[in-house]
């Protein structure tokens, strides 16, 4: 195989990028990882990564938290999914309206302000939160239940604190692909241990 069939596209979560942590911990163990900072407006993303997939011919496209809706999306290509958000957009959708009281969409921005970098800029305007819904149901057409050939294989933390809420829900991934899972014990933010095993260990599984 040549370089370019071998890359592997990896989608950050939100307010990640090009130096989000477990992507530079994978490039440590296996060749051909590509992280690029893409829009936190799903249709800009769309286009964005649409492109990447194009230009990049990956293997392989390992989705992370609300990435890994960006990720499903994909079709024809094999899914590696870390605590997959699938929820998310709906409640992006439903709480849309608080954007519009002056002054939400400030807070929302200082308090989901992502750190210093190469980072995915984030906006909590009611525009962008109400095209999330959009996303996922784009994504959930590719599905094993709906049909979808794809490959999946997701990753849940046991102590992902995302659970409680519903935003990251095993019921939920079950029902559209299946029991291609397994739990770690861990958190939301796969702590490097089980980056450099169980993750390392599954992509090099599917590629």
């Amino acid at each position: 195989m040549g370089n370019r069939e071998k890359t592997i596209l990896y989608i950050h979560g939100m307010g990640g990028g090009g130096d989000s942590r477990i992507p530079s911990i994978l490039s440590e163990h296996i060749d051909g990882i590509v992280v690029r900072t893409y829009s936190f407006d799903p249709e800009i993303a769309e286009r964005q990564i649409s492109g990447w997939v194009r230009e990049l011919s990956p293997v392989l496209i390992i989705g992370e938290s609300l990435g890994s809706l960006n990720a499903i999306a994909i079709k024809g290509i094999p899914h590696i999914l870390v605590s997959p958000a699938l929820n998310a957009p709906l409640y992006f959708g439903g709480l849309a309206f608080l954007s519009l009281i002056p002054g939400v969409t400030m807070l929302l921005d200082r308090i989901y302000r992502p750190a210093e970098g190469d980072r995915q800029k984030i906006h909590f305007t009611y525009g962008i939160m109400r095209k999330y819904p959009a996303l996922r149901r784009k994504a959930m057409e590719n599905s094993t239940l709906a049909g979808s050939k794809d490959a999946f294989f997701a990753f849940f933390g046991t102590h992902d604190h995302y659970r409680k809420s519903g935003i990251v829900s095993i019921r939920t991934y079950r029902k559209y692909f299946g029991d291609t899972f397994t739990l770690y014990s861990g958190t939301h933010f796969m702590e490097e241990e089980f980056v450099r095993t169980i993750l390392v260990g599954k992509i090099r599984e599917f590629i």
